[in-house]
């Protein structure tokens, strides 16, 4: 993908903190650049769970969490690194070899149980991931329903008219 193709889909940074979750759009620029991502979540300071949501182009979506002394990715699909930037710098930080490219099959990579402390059990997590029916809205709708955020995603995505 060249640099000035603009990236489609959108970003949530998602907080939940003394037991309230609140979602918040992301600059949509760290859909193309995962060290962005990192950053901007960084900045965000709570005492509870911080992590973004990030839906790639409609095409795959990945998980950021950041954690002391470094940070949890999930990747919806590993084949996207072919394709993506961001998909591949995930797959660097995770010292994860892209697919090759005759491969069709879709797999994720890094941590299932990113969000496992908050609802959505690694098991459940792969679930959603290989619905191959499922769009990555779809997905990241359904990962915010298991972790009880659903009202305030809702809400965020009607506001940017995702």
């Amino acid at each position: 993908m060249a640099l000035e193709d603009p990236v489609r889909g959108f970003a949530v940074a998602v907080v939940r903190e003394d037991g309230h979750w609140r979602c918040d759009p992301m600059d949509r620029a760290v859909l193309a650049n995962l060290d962005a991502a990192i950053t901007d979540l960084r900045r965000i300071r709570s005492t509870g769970a911080v992590f973004a949501l990030l839906n790639v182009d409609d095409e795959f979506f990945v998980i950021v969490r950041p954690v002391p002394g470094g940070v949890d990715l999930m990747l919806s699909d590993a084949a996207a690194a072919l394709d993506y930037d961001i998909a591949a710098d995930v797959l660097d930080l995770l010292r994860v070899d892209p697919p090759d490219e005759d491969d069709e099959e879709v797999w994720p990579e890094g941590d299932l149980a990113i969000l496992a402390d908050l609802g959505l059990p690694e098991g459940e997590l792969d679930v959603i991931v290989a619905e191959p029916d499922l769009y990555p809205d779809e997905q990241l709708a359904m990962i915010a329903q298991r972790c009880g955020f659903a009202d305030q995603f809702g809400e965020l995505m009607a506001k940017m008219g995702a």
